[in-house]
This record gives structure tokens, C-alpha cells and sequence, in this order.
């Protein structure tokens, strides 16, 4: 639905027939542009025309942005109901949008009008912008719970690439598996899809080959050197001879489903490079994680590492957990949408109230002291605004070539003071 707020001198005449003249020119028999609705703008403290002048750029800027959040609480509200969305939700207090704009009335209580302009358009722009600050902080608290909701059903319905297994494994299973959880070895799970069990089977043990240094003395086969100083420590290069921290042997299958399987393998936890003297001072050996390198090389070839650590009092949790995310998610829709539906009338009310005030200052601006116009509001009918203001431009202005019109800056000028509402 589309609206043109206008105004015109009244120029020392009755206001009845600055309205007739607006009728005439818009909205009546003989120019059927549109329906017609007096506009009263209440009298506001002028100040002065500096003050004035400066005021009108930034209710310009103003109004733009009090838009910018009306849409955003009906976009979110939108959202929130999905295909159960109907505009008519949105009221402003208890009636529709459009009927408050038609039968509008300034809010004394809420805006003094004898407070001066600046701080009542600051009281306005205000106000909205803690609503605009409220609906983010709503909003983020939302979706971050939508996403935990989301990742919860991923994994209670997932395969074994997400799935809690906890609730995969049961403990008899578990029981069955030889796991280690020691200084130097770790076992660890891997979930494997169903196109890459036949790889991963083949290739695990060479995975990481040249992470792990296995070299140094072999004293079974030579026991005389046993002992010497030449035969230990950081004389011995250590990674001469390489290979995988995966323990031999200890690849197993646990499980599987239609869409993976998850294996169990040992590896060594890390490695320790010997310490070293450097003169005098003894320079500590250094202990090398294995675990997350290995993790890496792992992901590297989209092989999944599952952290797990059984606990038989999760069994089931994660379901009750489900169930108690769905129902804050239930929750905070109902609160964000009703927050929405209230907040809505809130912004709009503020936003009709600066179009009321830029109307009132462009006004005295464009006709002088003292203030004397006669504001209306045209519900235009469909494809007739051009009509419209063709009608009023030749009803109260000098109508001027066109090509003359773009010169100026390339805006449009009009011999009256015409604002544009697209609620």
C-alpha cells in the first residue's frame, strides 16, 4: 500500500479550502488518483531556521532508518510463523497499520509536542534503536539455540560419523573392547563411510610414516655394547629408521550401519626426543604429542576421529537432552513472536510520528512564519501515483519541462511539500 503525505499554504485562507483544493486535485470524481485522509500535524516548537534546516537533513536519515528496523521486526516475525504468516498479525495498537495511518493522532503523552524538535527527534530515533538493539540480542539467542537444536538431531538421527556413541554403543559392547588409555598408548575410534572402509582398511598402518622415529641401539644383537656412552641418548639418531604410531595388529571393527563403520585402533600416545648437554648445561629432551598429529593426518583423508569416552549414565541423556532443546526452541519462537507482534506497533507508531514532524518542518521551511498549511494523506490507488502527483503539480505548482526537472541535482522538486510513505 502505497502513501503521499502533502502539504500546502493555507495563505491566509480557511484550512476547509486548502482541503477542498487538495480533494480536487487528487481525490475526487473528475481525478480518482486516490483516497483522501486530513493529516493532523499537532504545532511543535519551531526554534529557529538554521536549527530547522539542519533538522530536515537529519529526519530524512532518520526516517530511512526507523524503516530499516519496522522491516526487520516484520521480516523476523515473517520468519518466525513461516507459511502461517499473515500481515494482519501485525497490528498497531490492536488495529492495522493501515487504519492507524489513516485515522492517526498524535501521542501528547509519549511526545510532548512543546519539548523542542532535536530532543523529541531524539526521543523517537531513541527509542527505536533499543528496540532495534533488543530484537539482535533476541534474535542471536535464538538462533544459537536452533543451532544446538540442530546439531542434536543430527547426531540422534545421524550415522556413525556423528552420532553420540553413547547411545551407539551399549555396554556389553564396550566391555568386549580392549582399550588403552595409558602413558605411551592411546586407543582411539574412527568412523569410516561406507566407500572408504575397503582404503582405510589397507592403508591404516602406513598412515603417518614418518611421524615416529624408531632408531637406536640394538643391543640384542649387540650386547658388548650395552651401556656405552656413544650407544644412547642424543648420540643416536632416533629417526633413521621411521614409521606409523599405529600399533600393529590393533586395527578392529566395533560397528557399522548402513552408511559407516567404526573402527578402534592403538597408537602411541608420543615420543620423546632425549635431552642434551650443551657444554656444562643439560638441555631437557622434549615429549612430542602423536595423538593430534595423527588425528590430522586422519582428517586429511576424511577419515572421521570420534571422541569417546564411555559413560553408561549417558545412555539415553542424549534423547532427554533432544527433548528439552526442542522445547526452549518452542519457547523462545512463542516469546520472539510475540515480542515481534508487540514491538512492531512500538516502531511504527515512532515512524509515523517523524513523518508527522518532517511534514511539520518542511512545511515551515518551504511556506514561513507564522505556521499556517493544511496536511493530507492520499491512500493512492494502484498505478496511479505518477497520475497523482502529475494532478498536484499542475493544481499547485509550475509545472517545468522535464529535462529542465533533472538538471537539479537529478531530484525531484515540487511546489509543495510531498513525503512518500510505503508502509
Amino acid at each position: 500500500m502505497s502513501y503521499l503525505i502533502t502539504s500546502i499554504s493555507n495563505s491566509g485562507g480557511a484550512p476547509e479550502q486548502a482541503y477542498r483544493k487538495l480533494q480536487n486535485a487528487g481525490a475526487c470524481p473528475s481525478a480518482p488518483h486516490a483516497e483522501m485522509f486530513k493529516l493532523e500535524v499537532p504545532s511543535l516548537m519551531v526554534g529557529t531556521l538554521d536549527s530547522l534546516m539542519n533538522l530536515s537533513d537529519e529526519l530524512g536519515k532518520t526516517d530511512s532508518l526507523i524503516e530499516t528496523i519496522v522491516r526487520k521486526v516484520e521480516k523476523s516475525s515473517a520468519e518466525l510463523a513461516g507459511k502461517k504468516f499473515s500481515a494482519a498479525e501485525l497490528t498497531v495498537g490492536g488495529v492495522p497499520s493501515t487504519r492507524y495511518i489513516q485515522q492517526f493522532a498524535w501521542d501528547y503523552a509519549k511526545y510532548p509536542n512543546r519539548r523542542p524538535l532535536k530532543e523529541l527527534v531524539s526521543l523517537i530515533s531513541s527509542g527505536v534503536a533499543a528496540i532495534d538493539e533488543e530484537l539482535k540480542q533476541l534474535s542471536a539467542s535464538y538462533g544459537d539455540k536452533t543451532v544446538a537444536l540442530q546439531d542434536a538431531k543430527r547426531k540422534k538421527g545421524g550415522n556413525l560419523l556423528v552420532a553420540d556413541l553413547n547411545d551407539a554403543l551399549d555396554e556389553k559392547t564396550v566391555r568386549s573392547l580392549d582399550i588403552h588409555d595409558t602413558e605411551y598408548l592411546k586407543t582411539i575410534f574412527v568412523a569410516v563411510g561406507k566407500a572408504q572402509v575397503e582404503q582405510f582398511q589397507k592403508e591404516i598402518y602406513g598412515l603417518g610414516a614418518e611421524m615416529v622415529g624408531y632408531g637406536g641401539p640394538d643391543w640384542s644383537r649387540n650386547p658388548d655394547g650395552l651401556g656405552r656412552d656413544t650407544s644412547y641418548g642424543s648420540t643416536v639418531d632416533r629417526h633413521k629408521t621411521k614409521g606409523s604410531p599405529v600399533v600393529p595388529g590393533s586395527l578392529h571393527k566395533v560397528t557399522s550401519d548402513n552408511e559407516s563403520t567404526l573402527f578402534m585402533l592403538t597408537i602411541l600416545r608420543g615420543m620423546y626426543e632425549a635431552g642434551y648437554y650443551e657444554g656444562d648445561e643439560f638441555v631437557p629432551g622434549t615429549k612430542i604429542d602423536l595423538e593430534d598429529a595423527f588425528g590430522k593426518v586422519l582428517r586429511e583423508k576424511r577419515y572421521v576421529v570420534r571422541e569417546f569416552n564411555f559413560d553408561p549414565s549417558q545412555q539415553g541423556k542424549s534423547a532427554m537432552a533432544l527433548e528439552q532443546l526442542q522445547v526452549e526452541v518452542d519457547n523462545m519462537r512463542s516469546g520472539l513472536t510475540r515480542w515481534c507482534k508487540t514491538h512492531y506497533g512500538e516502531a511504527f507508531v515512532a515512524w509515523m510520528h517523524i513523518k508527522v514532524i518532517r511534514v511539520f518542518v518542511e512545511s515551515v521551511l518551504r511556506y514561513g512564519l507564522p505556521v499556517d498549511f493544511t496536511a493530507v494523506l492520499y491512500k493512492v490507488a494502484p498505478g496511479k501515483e505518477a497520475a497523482l502527483v502529475d494532478s498536484l503539480d499542475k493544481t499547485f505548482g509550475n509545472p517545468k519541462d522535464k529535462t529542465e526537472e533533472a538538471d537539479v541535482d537529478e531530484e525531484e522538486y515540487h511546489d509543495f511539500v510531498l513525503i512518500k510513505f510505503d508502509p
